[in-house]
């Protein structure tokens, strides 16, 4: 079928006003919008994941401009290709300018984007990139301080129905039959998409083109859209920020104590595949949100990642469920990932000072032998402790470790207090 055209491209917007989403920019007053009516466009990054709006946003306003539009992707044009576009300036082929239109300019290096530079600047080219990774890691300083960037965000469920609906007329047409769609599908396509329009658009004409046809009516069942959309939520890429943005909501969930939250993401993570992830993850947990107000805890969720791995999936979830709940549950201390950090700090600005006579390897230690240089042997002690200097003495008043406000680590303070005060 050579005059085959995908619908998702069939259906695209052609004015903000079709546009499905990001009220929070695309609004009555959003300031993007704003911009765009103004007719006088700056240089743009649209940042945001796929099927959210960026590339019909950039051609709806490159049919609003007066200048040539240009198009790149950045995972096949070079060097060469950005010489073209420079190359058409100030001819017949953009008498007023180019509005370059570059998307997923993150895999351009840096001396390709660092190209553009002097045309932008001198407002020769206008550009709108985009990009489906966080522009402030990914596009060089130089290009991000000329730009201004908004961010495009997943569209809801509900946002996404008028697109979906609109598809499902538009595949009526093109099968020349009336769908008998069964009540829940239109729901389940939106929420099953997982913020990303085209794939909804996609799964509708999937849907059609396999439906069953009973005489003039084609039939669209819940049972047909579930295997369409299976999965298709799942937006993760290990190296890009969707599968940071989940670990991130998983520790951080787990951190607030909520297991529900918790489990969520584990099993997103284990829905994409992703096995390792969430051990190691787990593991820097147990020791910097619960550390030592309870201890015990490492040592769990170490048993439970080592099971998880010797086992695999799908049986590894059962573990890695049990160290999720464990840890959402616990006391939460902090207290000494602060202590290492300060102590970090301090090595930074250079203060160590030399290390306590006493303290160096310039004797026996033992039971028996009380250093000629000063230093006590401390279970020579009542109670294993004897008051004596350890820290070098430009850091001899410095305080790393507070005890945090749990029960495990108040009952080791109430112990030293009561040692060392007594």
């Amino acid at each position: 079928m050579t005059d085959y055209k995908p619908l998702a491209d069939e259906i695209r917007p052609r004015s903000l006003d079709e546009v499905v989403g990001q009220e929070h920019i695309l609004g009555k007053n959003g300031m993007l919008r704003r911009i765009i009516e103004s007719g006088r466009i700056p240089n743009l990054i649209f940042y945001g994941p796929s099927g959210t709006g960026k590339t019909t946003v950039a051609s709806i306003i490159a049919e609003s401009s007066s200048r040539t539009l240009r198009k790149l992707n950045a995972t096949t044009a070079g060097t060469a290709d950005i010489r073209d576009v420079i190359g058409d300036l100030d001819t017949l082929l953009a008498p007023n300018g180019i509005l370059l239109y570059l998307d997923e300019i993150q895999y351009f290096n840096k001396k390709q984007q660092q190209s553009l530079l002097e045309y932008i600047e001198s407002g020769r080219i206008s550009l709108i990139a985009s990009t489906t990774e966080n522009p402030y890691f990914y596009i060089y300083n130089a290009i991000l301080s000329r730009c201004t960037v908004f961010e495009f965000k997943p569209v809801s469920a509900e946002a996404a129905r008028p697109a979906v609906l609109r598809a499902a007329r538009l595949m009526e047409e093109r099968v020349g039959l009336k769908a008998d769609i069964e009540e829940g599908v239109i729901g389940l396509i939106c929420s099953a998409c997982g913020g990303d329009v085209r794939k909804a658009v996609n799964s509708v004409e999937l849907l059609f083109y396999g439906g069953r046809v009973e005489g003039d009516r084609i039939k669209i069942t819940a049972a047909d859209a579930k295997l369409v959309s299976q999965r298709s939520a799942m937006r993760y890429d290990r190296d890009g920020d969707a599968h940071y943005d989940i670990l991130s909501a998983f520790q951080k969930s787990i951190r607030g104590s909520d297991p529900d939250a918790g489990i969520h993401y584990l099993a997103r993570l284990l829905e994409a595949g992703d096995l390792l992830s969430p051990c190691r993850r787990l593991l820097v947990i147990a020791a910097e949100d619960v550390g030592l107000a309870f201890p015990q805890a490492i040592a769990i969720v170490k048993a439970c990642v080592d099971s998880a791995l010797q086992l695999g999936l799908p049986e590894a979830q059962i573990p890695l469920s049990e160290a999720v709940i464990l840890l959402a549950t616990a006391p939460k201390s902090n207290s000494a990932v602060l202590a290492i950090e300060a102590a970090r700090e301090d090595i930074k600005k250079g203060k160590t000072g030399d290390i306590p006579r006493h303290l160096k390897n310039v004797h026996a230690d033992g039971a028996e032998v009380e250093s000629v240089e000063g230093y006590k042997y401390a279970h020579s002690f009542k109670n294993h402790y004897v008051k004596q200097q350890y820290l070098p003495d430009e850091l001899k008043d410095a305080v790393y470790y507070r005890y945090g406000d749990n029960k495990t680590e108040q009952a080791a303070k109430a112990y030293w207090d009561r040692i060392k005060n007594g």
